[in-house]
């Protein structure tokens, strides 16, 4: 990747500002970018709402060289905002001026690079898939998410729809040209379930306002037409019930506080608009759902413990007993009337979310766990009520009643939810913390036509909008993602990227939202806000993570759709049993208990087996395990994208690496130069700057980075023009520069331009390649003068990572662009073996290929654009989060802080995380598998042992609390402490 000038596009050119500070700037996904373009800052606000897109197909493109050159010469033409090429799918996409220029203009100028370019019309216009996120109310196991995955996976235009239990939200990704995120939540609600929509692909500019004030139809149609007329607004929906507006806009256009700001001036401000009170979110929904099963489970209990009492207490103590004996009507006796009477509360007012939830799921034609307990109960209660209403209407008839079985049962499993959600809920902590790392209020500044500060207020986080400028003081957060324009500091970024050291901040610099600022007041620039920035970007990822299923889950969701019917089949063929072995004297009298006749104890048994069968202890199994993990995995600076990724990386037994950005730091430095022809070094290194400035590639930075120590007195020292300037992809590059044919690049470059190499510098570049370093050829007028030695250092933990992994069991290869020579100096050096070397980005994904067909669970960890194919090939893609966005984009793992040890601590968390799967699954099945034919009645000839049916249900309770708690152990999990010890070196290098 290195000699062979192989490029990283979108890699960020950032000046060595800090010396000899090697350590990688940390990256972060779909983060801004922010290009200087030909208009002055004075211009470019006059011109603010009026830039276009435009997106064009580029053929001919092979790898981030050629997007570079394109991105570059795009940049260069006049009135052009944005350009940002993707060498992968051949796209650049251009925002730009149409008053200075237009997309002819950026056609022939991509084509004058040597690349075909058209313009695509339909991809700029809208996305063609949006992802809508619902919360779903009411599921309660796995059946009940079953149904409504069936149910939107039906709506045309749905694409994919996953469903999860334990987070109770739903995520579709669907055509909004064929459906809407409104039919989504009808089709949701068909199922027979609440449904809140949390976000849809068009939420990253969409507010809810609270308008107080005198409604009128008259003031609400003129504070829509308002809105309407205002720049950027595409949409305001009205709720008048709830007061609320809800308002669609172009965040480049207009924000929250130009909304409020039209709504209060409207009729003289006799309206003030406020923020809607978030009570849809997560987390309030959580909190919610554990109030009510909390004050369920109370009045439960208060009813339910006078039933136990009279039922299993007082019957032993004399004087209450003659009490609760006491004739009432006929044979109906005080404890029983007692026990109707507080029973029947708790069977239909507290239970009744039983009952509803089992009408909803038969009407659609499944059954769920609430049919279960619904007839469990059902049949205790109605039987009861059968008995002691023949005892009130009898003198003979002496009844019993199991009254106690249904009110305890329908208590144990409200004690069970409750202890169910209250544990589901601390799995997604890690989400919440993310989301705390936001600042509450923002100091906004106002400023002059000069760009001096002649105010300042301090506002709520939500009204910052675009281009907005914000103070960040010492000590405070960062509100929002942006860039310096005034002041220099140093930011703790370590709460985002896990990065320790304080990054240096100035002018022109890039600023993360949530991260805190040490020791300078800095004045930013706001580019992305809400939904948009980094943060909440993060938090997507990990919400999305979570959402995914494992594989791994595919098992209990088969077992689960034959579960409940099963089960039913079960207790009534147990029921019968006992009932059929009674009635034909199948065993002895002396079994059946004083208090009751065969029909009564088959009836029990019956009960048992129905309410003590547990499907959601299997469905919980992997969504908990996987969420606990993810969310662990996140605040160690490791975000992996679902189960399907933590599944595959704890099979890996192979890791293929690429060089540069990855084994190493990724900013290479010049060390050495040796001059052939006589000739002043400070000549020499201005010829070749010239040329090198105008490539993207790292090497090329750090020639230029170089050069500049010899322009000391300069900051930004301006370099000769070069003409007919050329990159040749994988070899270097030519120019004219001062009416000298420049040629920089490798040994193959120099062969094929037929340019003879001097044994000295042959003997130079035999030397660097030894040492682990890049030989760089130059060549004035076609006579080679010189060769520099760049060096790459090996990140600090690099060595000490591959001894660990191969005590893991697991290989590792080197896979790079670079030359032989460095790649196997580099490969002898940290201890790998197999090493792949002067390999193109497709080379790289057969490689991997091939392991794969060897039997292989190969892993990539990798950085560039040009890794992103074997990224996806591979099972399980690691990127670097110092990598571009591409790489990011097309990895199942980002490690955010770009430690290489990282690589460790995911395939550790993964292997963690699925032996508590098992665990789990082990418990689950164990527990039906046991507790069912117990429940029956197996061990009762034998040991005259029998599970009441109250009993079962608290058995049935425990064991979803149990798995969801089993889970809940992985949030103690700690990367191997072989990994502590590592010594994290810095690396200085002598310039």
């Amino acid at each position: 990747m290195a000699a062979k000038f192989l490029p990283l596009a979108c890699m960020r050119s950032e000046s060595s500002r800090e010396g000899g500070d090697l350590s990688p700037r940390p990256h972060y996904p779909s983060m801004p970018k922010y290009p200087k373009g030909a208009l002055s800052s004075e211009e470019e606000k006059n011109m603010e709402g009026s830039e276009s897109t435009a997106l064009f197909s580029v053929v001919g493109m092979t790898c981030s060289a050629c997007a570079g050159s394109v991105e570059k010469a795009v940049k260069r033409l006049p009135g052009i905002k944005e350009a940002v090429v993707d060498v992968l799918k051949k796209r650049a996409h251009v925002m730009f001026y149409p008053s200075f220029v237009n997309t002819k203009t950026i056609q022939e100028t991509i084509e004058d690079v040597g690349f075909q370019a058209t313009l695509v019309e339909d991809e700029t216009n809208e996305k063609s898939t949006y992802v809508c996120r619902i919360q779903i109310k009411g599921m309660t196991c796995t059946t009940c998410s079953t149904t409504v995955e069936s149910a939107l996976q039906a709506v045309p235009g749905v694409q994919k729809a996953s469903v999860a239990l334990a987070t109770e939200e739903a995520e579709i990704l669907y055509d909004p040209k064929v459906v809407s995120y409104n039919q989504l939540i009808e089709a949701v609600e068909d199922s027979g379930f609440e449904a809140i929509l949390i976000s849809t692909g068009e939420d990253t500019s969409r507010i809810q306002l609270k308008i107080e004030g005198k409604w009128t139809s008259n003031s609400m149609k003129m504070i829509e037409s308002s809105l309407q007329a205002l720049p950027g607004v595409q949409e305001v929906d009205i709720d008048p019930e709830l007061y609320k507006f809800s308002i669609s806009y172009k965040p480049d256009l207009t924000g929250p506080r130009d909304l409020i700001k039209v709504i209060e001036s409207t009729e003289s401000g006799r309206f003030k608009a406020m923020f809607f009170p978030e009570g849809g979110g997560r987390e309030s929904h959580r909190k919610e759902k554990i109030k009510q099963y909390y004050r369920s489970f109370l009045w439960s209990t208060v009813f339910t413990i006078p039933v136990f009492l009279t039922s299993m207490v007082f019957m032993y103590i004399p004087g209450l007993k003659h009490v609760m004996d006491t004739k009432v009507v006929n044979m109906l006796t005080v404890g029983e009337l007692i026990r109707w009477t507080l029973a029947t509360p708790v069977q239909f007012v507290i239970g009744r979310r039983f009952y509803v939830g089992s009408y909803n799921a038969l009407r659609h034609g499944s059954a769920t766990m609430d049919v279960l307990i619904t007839l469990g109960t059902n049949a205790a209660y109605f039987y009861s009520v059968y008995n002691v209403s023949r005892a009130a209407t009898s003198p003979y008839f002496k009844s019993t009643d199991f009254f106690e079985t249904s009110s305890m049962l329908i208590s144990f499993i409200l004690l069970g939810k409750y202890l169910e959600v209250l544990a589901r809920g601390k799995t997604s902590e890690a989400i919440a913390k993310l989301m705390e790392l936001s600042p509450e209020a923002a100091i906004l500044l106002t400023l002059d036509k000069e760009g001096n500060v002649i105010g300042e207020e301090e506002i709520d986080i939500r009204l910052i909008q675009k281009n907005d400028v914000i103070k960040i003081i010492p000590g405070a957060k960062v509100a929002s993602d942006g860039y310096v324009i005034w002041g220099q500091s140093h930011v703790n970024e370590s709460m985002i990227t896990g990065e320790a050291r304080p990054v240096a901040k100035w002018n022109g610099d890039t600023v993360i939202g949530g991260t805190v600022n040490e020791n300078g007041v800095l004045h930013i620039k706001a580019t992305r806000v809400g939904l948009e920035s980094a943060l909440s970007q993060i938090v997507r990822l990990v919400e999305s993570a979570q959402m995914a299923k494992a594989p791994v889950q595919k098992f209990a969701d088969r077992i689960s759709k034959f579960f409940v019917p099963l089960v039913i089949i079960l207790s009534f063929s147990t029921w019968l049993a006992w009932f059929l072995a009674g009635k034909f004297h199948g065993y002895p009298k002396s079994w059946i208990p004083s208090s009751m006749d065969s029909f009564e104890l088959a009836l029990q048994f019956g009960i048992s087996v129905m309410v003590i069968a547990c499907p959601c202890a299997l469905v919980l199994a992997t969504p908990t395990a996987v969420m606990v993990g993810t969310g662990v995995g996140a605040s160690q600076g490791v975000l992996i994208k679902g189960g399907q990724a933590l599944e595959s990386a704890h099979k890996v037994n192979c890791i293929v690496f690429d060089k540069t950005g990855t084994l190493t730091t990724g900013k290479p430095v010049v060390v050495n130069t040796r001059l052939i022809k006589t000739m002043v070094l400070r000549e020499f290194y201005e010829l070749v700057a010239a040329a090198e400035v105008n490539s993207e590639h790292p090497l090329a930075t750090a020639v230029v980075e170089y050069a500049k120590k010899f322009r000391e007195d300069e900051e930004n020292p301006a370099w000769p023009e070069a003409y007919d300037f050329k990159s040749i992809t994988g070899h270097g590059v030519k120019a004219i520069v001062m009416n000298k044919e420049l040629i920089v690049g490798n040994k193959s470059l120099m062969l094929k331009e037929n340019i003879v190499i001097p044994v000295e510098a042959e003997e130079m570049l035999v030397e660097t390649e030894g040492l682990a370093q890049t030989g760089v050829l130059v060549a004035v007028d076609r006579d080679l003068v010189g060769v520099l030695a760049i060096s790459d250092p090996l990140k600090p933990s690099a060595r000490e990572v591959i001894s660990i992994l191969k005590s893991m069991k697991v290989r590792s290869i080197m896979v790079t662009g670079d030359n032989w020579g460095t790649a196997n100096s580099i490969a002898k050096e940290v201890g790998i073996d197999t090493v792949i070397a002067e390999a193109k980005p497709e080379h790289k994904a057969e490689k991997v290929k091939e392991l794969q067909a060897a039997g292989y669970v190969v892993a990539m960890v990798g950085d560039g654009i040009n890794d992103s194919p074997a990224l996806v090939a591979a099972d399980v893609g690691m990127a670097i989060g110092a990598g571009t966005d591409i790489a990011i984009e097309a990895a199942d793992i980002v490690l955010m802080k770009s430690y290489l040890e990282d690589v460790i601590t995911a395939i550790d968390l993964s292997r963690k995380t699925f032996s508590r799967i098992r665990l789990n699954y082990v418990w689950a099945l164990g527990y039906n598998l046991i507790g069912i034919p117990i429940a029956a009645g197996v061990l009762f000839p034998s040991t005259r042992f029998r599970l009441p049916p109250w009993i079962a249900g608290a058995a049935m309770a425990a064991s979803s609390v149990s798995v969801v708690c089993c889970s809940l152990l992985l949030k103690n999990y700690r990367r191997p402490k072989i990994l502590d010890n590592l010594e994290i070196r810095g690396i200085v290098v002598e310039l």
